[in-house]
């Protein structure tokens, strides 16, 4: 069931299109419903999708809100499809309600659809007296325009439709519906790419690096594992033979990711040509029912590399790691690739129990919880004990309760009995029940649980580094969780996108833990490939690599930060990942082609961050071109 008017498509009322504003912070307009459609009924009860059909100019993310009774409701918006027009059907819960518990802030926080995602924020209620539409952008890269020619209401869920004329994607992965100057048109045009590069000498001299990637100008006491150390005031890893250690990673290191086609049959029309399926096949790229995964990431590599792709392919990855200065295959990487043992590595636990109905919490009130954590790391690490290349373990991820302690206890009290339930209930009787009992229990049940997987870990991998919960947030995390780190922790990890991490945040997090420190994410991107422009935008290829120098300099600068990881090794699918976060965040594009202008960067900064850190040089100093953040448009409509 559906309600709606639908505007003339050939000829675009001006009152209903935007020309966004580069030289505003904020740039947008709002229409009037009853222009655009005026069958639609002011109060939204009833109905569980919002449909608008919109075409936009660039891939970059806007903001789409509704004016009601209440004020201003909006969401990010990212779109697979610029310069198409396309229908996006929004849920109206994710303006109403609070998001589903989830294990992460990304499961929380992103929602795929087919022609775009959706990145849930600002305030819900509902959706009554609603009277108009607002499109907004922030900092706006070049002079994008949006056109807006239907809204319409649903009770059923309609779907998403791609309307474009040609494919949204071409037979190489890339966007069909932009240009760009490295944009490949041809096989014979990539395979000169291809074979460009494999000529390319590599050296690792400029680095100075030992067997492990630590530096050769130090070295202290060598125990065979990689272990922490403070010298002269500042943080170090020392690798296994006693060389200082900077832990430089990127994230998602494997082979052929950058596409995989997901929901094919939902929009068979994006997609000109799809990899042919019986390569697939060959490829390994099928679920465990035997359907085929279509990846055009997988399918460059096997028109590159042949029937051999896998070696050859997992020989280039450390070929370019030497070339870059990259001494760390980082968080959620390809296992085989680092089993290889040619760099170190950073490995994610699993099986410890976090829930995603908890919110990222774990039920250690279960009687069977010990036994359970024991069984199944002692699995866990026995792929990994002995190895001198593993640094270390992640337990955790951006754990979604934090700052919603509240709300993880309302689900809990409100859900099915356990044990965690029952310890609540019974927490609360005894010290009263307000935000701050609550938030006191969630914390002490945090900190147990921390406790309880160091002790696992250490009974059966005791050689190996904890390095903690890569936390979402620890500005302002309370001193009680930051204190329990530093009593369960070895290193203390947390993602951070921004210009630059915060010394001051960095200061404190040090201080109360007395732990040195790991950034596990941070990018740059933009939208010059089709592509979400990253959690923090900048406007050119090249101001990526600007960016990355200023930040990473910066962040090794401060005497407690030993390691970091780039998010990530090659860009996000074009057309989106599972949660449909489709980021121009990689080093390398989805024909198996380096982004020059970043991997230069990252090539002059590893040079120097020894000195940096050693605080013998001063960090790079040039801070990108009108860099922006993710975060939501203050609630205030800058007209």
């Amino acid at each position: 069931m559906a309600v709606g008017f639908l505007c003339g498509c050939s000829q675009m009322p001006e009152q209903f299109k935007i020309q966004f504003d580069n030289t505003k912070e904020v740039s947008g307009q709002k229409f009037a419903l009853k222009d655009i459609s005026p069958e639609l009924p002011a109060d939204w009860d009833g109905y569980n999708y919002v449909v608008v059909e919109f075409k936009i100019s660039t891939a970059q993310r806007f903001q789409l809100g509704f004016t009601t009774a209440s004020g201003y409701n909006e969401l990010r918006i990212m779109s697979y499809v610029p310069n198409a027009w396309n229908k996006l059907a929004i849920p109206l819960k994710y303006f109403t309600e609070l998001p589903d518990p989830a294990v992460d802030l990304a499961a929380t926080n992103n929602h795929a659809r087919y022609t775009g995602w959706i990145n849930l924020g600002g305030k819900r209620g509902p959706l009554h007296r609603v009277d108009s539409i607002g499109i907004r952008m922030r900092k706006p890269i070049g002079t994008p325009t949006f056109e807006l020619r239907s809204v319409s209401l649903s009770v059923d869920d309609p779907g998403d439709v791609y309307m474009g004329e040609q494919p949204a994607v071409d037979e190489f992965g890339q966007s069909n519906l932009v240009e760009w100057p490295e944009k490949v048109h041809s096989l014979e045009e990539l395979q000169q790419a291809w074979k460009t590069e494999d000529a390319e000498p590599v050296s690792t001299a400029a680095y100075n690096y030992s067997k492990f990637g630590g530096y050769k100008q130090q070295r202290v006491k060598a125990t065979g594992f990689f272990r922490t150390e403070k010298i002269d005031g500042r943080w170090w890893f020392v690798d296994p033979e006693g060389y200082l250690f900077l832990s430089v990673g990127v994230d998602c290191v494997e082979l052929g990711n950058g596409l995989q086609v997901r929901a094919y049959e939902k929009r068979p029309s994006m997609y000109k040509e799809l990899p042919p399926a019986e390569v697939m096949k060959k490829m390994g790229c099928v679920d465990r029912q035997g359907n085929v995964n279509y990846s055009y990431g997988m399918w460059n590599l096997y028109r590159r590399y042949g029937d051999n792709f896998k070696a050859k392919a997992s020989e280039m990855v450390f070929k370019r790691m030497d070339k870059w200065g990259l001494n760390t295959i980082a968080n959620w990487s390809s296992r085989d690739l680092m089993l290889m043992n040619k760099k170190a590595f950073l490995v994610p636990l699993s099986g410890v129990g976090i829930s995603h109905d908890l919110m990222g919490l774990c039920d250690i009130y279960d009687p069977s919880f010990e036994q359970m954590i024991d069984e199944n790391l002692a699995k866990f690490v026995a792929p990994f004990k002995g190895n001198p290349w593993l640094i270390g373990y992640f337990i955790g991820n951006e754990p979604a309760w934090l700052d919603e302690e509240a709300r993880l206890c309302e689900i809990i009290l409100q859900g099915e009995d356990r044990p965690i339930k029952r310890a609540l209930q019974a927490y609360l009787e005894k010290n009263g029940d307000t935000e701050a009992t609550r938030k006191s229990f969630v914390i002490e049940t945090f900190r147990n649980f921390l406790m309880a997987t160091n002790k696992a870990l250490k009974k059966h991998d005791p050689d190996h580094l904890n390095l903690g919960i890569r936390f979402g947030n620890i500005m302002k995390l309370d001193e009680r969780i930051l204190k329990a780190c530093g009593e369960a922790f070895d290193v203390f990890s947390f993602n951070c996108y921004d210009l630059h991490p915060s010394p001051e945040m960095m200061d404190r997090a040090n201080q109360l833990t007395g732990l040195p420190m790991i950034i596990g994410e941070y990018h740059f991107g933009t939208v010059d490939r089709g592509m979400a422009q990253s959690l923090w935008q900048v406007e050119s290829q090249e101001q990526r690599g600007v960016a990355y120098r200023y930040y990473t300099e910066n962040a090794y600068a401060h005497p407690g930060l030993i390691g970091t990881g780039y998010f990530q090794w090659c860009d996000q699918d074009l057309t989106g990942r599972r949660d449909g976060e489709n980021y121009n965040c990689g080093l390398i594009d989805v024909t198996d082609r380096p982004y020059k202008e970043q991997v230069e960067a990252m090539m002059e900064t590893a040079k120097r961050l020894y000195e940096v850190h050693k605080g013998t040089l001063p960090p790079y100093n040039e801070q990108p071109v009108n860099p922006r953040g993710h975060e939501l448009i203050p609630d205030l409509w800058n007209e």
